[in-house]
């Protein structure tokens, strides 16, 4: 086991019990435990990529009960990218393009982490938002939906997704943590899909569907025009087995911090003349 550097126990002299309590916190989620598979074929996850993303989300999980959000996994990517070796940037808040360069590739980063996921099947819940123009209840208006969806997908070259699901195994509760590819192509057969209105619907506007289907008339996913308040375009029922899986990660965080008193006493041990920050 490593020595604890001077430095940083010199920093968390200048901590206050309560931040003190939060590093405790923190320290505990790294000592939980982390099994990670990486697809060997993957140009995304390296051996370096995996370890640095798994140290990630075990600090993620010593303070937090849900999975990343999407911010949360833009800042990751682009933090564990570079520690990786790799030029990462993060797009601007609210572009409505890319989310992330990585080496001059332009990527749009998705999260699914939703209660009633399945594990052969992706849904991106909030693919993008529609705006507000002409659509009503003619079913011919949905291919102009579907035009801007392909003009979106101009904006950038590779799309990922990180989905998390908890899991339980002879007792132990789990996150299950996989990084997904969507082939961009896949979804460029939206061109040629089934589009449909549902005009029965009591949503105005009327939402739509177009399917994309395989030669033996298998669905491979759908778009789902969302005509809810907030008008935006999910994707549906896609197969996980026509997409890349980069890596996978699974793993359990300890249960249990330090007692407060135990921390009392610890930042009572390590105060020292330095000022203390509020």
């Amino acid at each position: 086991m490593p020595d604890v550097p001077a430095e940083l126990l010199e920093l968390l002299r200048k901590l206050s019990t309560r931040r003190l309590a939060y590093v405790s916190s923190v320290v505990t989620g790294l000592l939980g435990a982390m099994t990670e598979k990486r697809n060997e074929k993957s140009d995304l996850v390296t051996d370096v990529f995996l370890d640095e993303f798994g140290v990630h989300l075990l600090a993620h999980h010593g303070t937090a009960t849900r999975p990343l959000t999407k911010e949360q996994f833009e800042r990751a990517m682009e933090r564990v990218m570079k520690l990786a070796g790799r030029n990462a940037q993060r797009s601007p808040m609210g572009n409505p393009g890319h989310d992330v360069t990585i080496d001059g590739t332009k990527f749009s980063l998705k999260t699914q982490a939703d209660a009633h996921l399945k594990v052969d099947s992706i849904w991106i819940s909030k693919f993008m938002e529609l705006g507000k123009g002409d659509w009503s209840n003619k079913p011919e208006q949905l291919k102009a939906l579907r035009d801007q969806f392909l003009r979106h997908m101009k904006n950038y070259e590779r799309i990922v997704t990180l989905r998390a699901w908890e899991r339980e195994e002879k007792g132990k509760k789990f996150w299950h943590y996989e990084l997904v590819e969507i082939p961009k192509a896949l979804l460029e057969e939206a061109a040629k899909g089934e589009l449909e209105m549902r005009l029965e619907s009591t949503q105005n506007p009327k939402p739509g569907y177009c399917t994309v289907k395989d030669g033996k008339g298998n669905v491979k996913f759908a778009l789902y025009f969302d005509g809810g308040t907030e008008r935006k375009l999910q994707v549906k029922d896609l197969k996980k087995s026509l997409c890349i899986v980069h890596g996978v990660g699974l793993l359990t965080s300890l249960s249990v911090s330090l007692p407060a008193e135990r921390i009392r006493d610890s930042a009572r041990s390590l105060r020292t003349s330095a000022p203390r920050l509020r």
